[in-house]
């Protein structure tokens, strides 16, 4: 960790370190401060490294840091909800590992948990496994776990890469990468804005078919190039397995490896997420829902944008279940439910276009008008996308367009029901049901359904629950 450590902090600082270096032009102060705060952070880590100690009893997980401010944080073992391996490039090179400890929905660095960075590869695997065992005996002691194999249950297949231009990361790459090397030639005195100004002239003297064209090819393939190599950076190497010690563990990434390790008995169902342009393409990624972990960071993602029925496969196998429960067929909401959804998608663009009208030009309203039938279009969506189901063991629902979500909860891990109608639900006999859980996010929706239909769903779903609240409206 003597070397590990200010190289990992280095390899982040090298852009800013040449931008000084290169900016100064002679001013030695600004390539002494540079080269000052580099040292300073490095020494920062050092102590760091220096004054952390860790410890892991039958009870709970110690770690003490600081040398000024001394901190000390213990974390109980039976609050861990997943164990995340993380090896970054200056890990790898000397076979270790930082252990990220999650430990609830909160969990974020520096506000919940902790992290050991960092300890042997193979001591990381020890600890892993040790921390998602609820420990009963000492653990100088504790026998090890029955050897069994692991189950792959999903793994990298090249073929995936097709949806990476469906996911929006390429379009974010290639502005962050545009910003940065314009900015860094500006500094520079290089000229760099001026021959693409030149060729953005040049495209725009030419007819507008060819110039739309020109522009979108461009578009496409530095979106599609930028999206692509992102998506091999964060999961090239991706495999689903079912461990003999009752996790499932998703391992990832090219770079940096991570590998996220949750307890079977913690999960409480599985979330499909199919954002618009990546539903057009028939695919979609899938999210644990685990009790104490929200959606913050990445810790309950299960698989990254892949074929659709992948990702029905892979939620079949995370549920033991012989049928994936998201392809359960769901429940049609009514047709009051179209209409407010039409009137939210229609109704401000006609206001729109009638005041433009009243005090703009001419054109700008007809612009307004003519999104009119785009708008109505992701309201039938919307519609369309509205279903709800209850099986045996699930609640299903779904609900959104631009991003699509179909969550199957386990009936067990509800814990509550919220009832809520607005004033225009009221009108139209419409509820919203929620349920209530210590897992995911919180709370699932079940949005827009008919007021008998709901109470009976909440009713079927956990009976008893409800019960007394419908007796005491009776």
């Amino acid at each position: 960790m003597l070397v590990v450590r200010p190289l990992n902090e280095l390899l982040g600082l090298v852009p800013v370190f040449v931008g000084l270096l290169v900016l100064g032009k002679g001013e030695t102060w600004r390539i002494l401060v540079s080269v000052g705060v580099i040292v300073a952070i490095v020494l920062f880590g050092l102590l760091r490294w220096i004054t952390t100690r860790y410890r892991i009893t039958t009870e709970q997980v110690e770690m003490h840091t600081g040398l000024l401010v001394r901190k000390r944080l213990a974390v109980p073992r039976d609050r861990i909800r997943t164990v995340d391996l993380t090896a970054k490039l200056g890990h790898r090179l000397f076979g270790l590992s930082a252990i990220r400890v999650g430990t609830g929905q909160r969990d974020q660095p520096g506000e919940d948990g902790l992290t050991l960075d960092a300890v042997s590869s193979a001591e990381a695997e020890r600890l892993r496994v040790l921390l998602l065992t609820i420990a009963k005996a000492p653990v100088a002691v504790a026998q090890p776990a029955e050897e069994r194999p692991s189950v792959e249950l999903s793994k990298w297949d090249n073929q995936w890469l097709r949806y990476a231009p469906l996911t929006l990361s390429g379009l974010v790459a290639a502005g962050a990468l545009f910003g940065f090397v314009v900015n860094f030639a500006r500094e520079l005195d290089i000229e760099v804005l001026e021959p693409m100004t030149e060729a953005a002239h040049w495209v725009a003297a030419q007819p507008l078919g060819l110039t739309i064209a020109v522009f979108a090819g461009v578009v496409l393939l530095v979106a599609t190039l930028g999206s692509v190599l992102v998506y091999v950076v964060q999961f090239h190497g991706y495999r689903l397995t079912r461990e003999p010690d009752d996790t499932v563990r998703v391992r990832r990434g090219l770079l940096t490896t991570r590998s996220v390790s949750v307890a079977e008995q913690r999960l409480r169902g599985v979330e499909l997420v199919e954002p618009l342009l990546l539903r057009t393409g028939r695919g979609a990624h899938a999210k644990t829902v685990t009790t104490g972990l929200g959606r913050k960071g990445e810790s309950n993602l299960l698989l990254p944008p892949a074929p659709v029925a992948e990702a029905h496969r892979v939620s079949a196998e995370v549920l033991r279940t012989d049928e994936p429960p998201t392809r359960t067929p769901l429940r049609r909401h009514p047709m009051a439910a179209l209409r407010r959804r039409m009137v939210r998608a229609v109704v401000p663009l006609l206001v729109l276009a009638a005041a433009l009208a009243w005090s703009a030009p001419s054109w700008t309203w007809q612009v307004v008008l003519a999104l009119v039938p785009f708008s109505a279009a992701l309201g039938w969506d919307r519609y369309r996308s509205l279903g709800h189901a209850l099986t045996d063991r699930y609640l299903l629902a779904r609900a959104g367009s631009a991003v699509r979500e179909t969550v199957a909860l386990q009936r067990t891990g509800i814990i509550g029901w919220r009832v809520s109608r607005s004033f225009f639900q009221r009108r139209a006999g419409l509820v919203t049901i929620t349920a209530t859980t210590a897992a995911g996010d919180g709370a699932y929706h079940v949005v827009d359904v008919a007021e008998a239909d709901g109470l009976a769903l909440a009713a079927e779903a956990v009976p008893d629950l409800l019960r007394p609240f419908l007796e005491l409206a009776d």
